[in-house]
């Protein structure tokens, strides 16, 4: 995938449907089994969640998925992160997250994100190496550290 150029564009409200539709198809599986309500209003809660943040990521202008982070001070947090089905199993999500980790400078320490309990993206994250620092009931909470 290290060929292919996925560019990146903010949010819009023109979005929400395809935003529905992806968090739909990329989410209600694990939602379902981890016993989390997969109804219109929690999906758009979650949506609209740092709404302000997102981006939607393109594939020769494609619209494919979703990027929502928030730059803290010493952390950067992944509060999203959906790629259509299609899309899948070929490195985007792979390549996307390495380059939020290279966004690390000597301010910004650590990268984070919360991963369901039963979603196989948590493989993804491992094997880039980042570690569960904590966990709930649904999700585990991750951290990348640099070194």
């Amino acid at each position: 995938m290290d060929e292919i150029e996925l560019t990146y564009r903010k949010c819009l409200n023109t979005d929400i449907e395809y935003l529905l539709w992806l968090r739909k198809k990329t989410m209600n599986e694990h939602l379902i089994y981890s016993g989390i309500d997969i109804s219109h209003e929690n999906h758009l809660k979650r949506i609209m969640f740092q709404f302000e943040q997102a981006k939607i990521i393109l594939l020769k202008d494609q619209k494919i998925g979703l990027l929502k982070i928030l730059e803290q001070q010493s952390n950067i947090e992944i509060i999203q992160i959906q790629i259509e089905p299609l899309y899948q199993g070929k490195g985007i999500g792979q390549k996307i997250i390495k380059s939020v980790i290279e966004k690390l400078s000597d301010e910004k320490l650590s990268v984070t994100l919360s991963v369901l309990k039963e979603n196989k993206a948590k493989k993804l994250y491992d094997s880039i190496g980042f570690k569960v620092i904590s966990e709930n009931n649904e999700s585990f909470i991750m951290k990348y550290e640099k070194t």
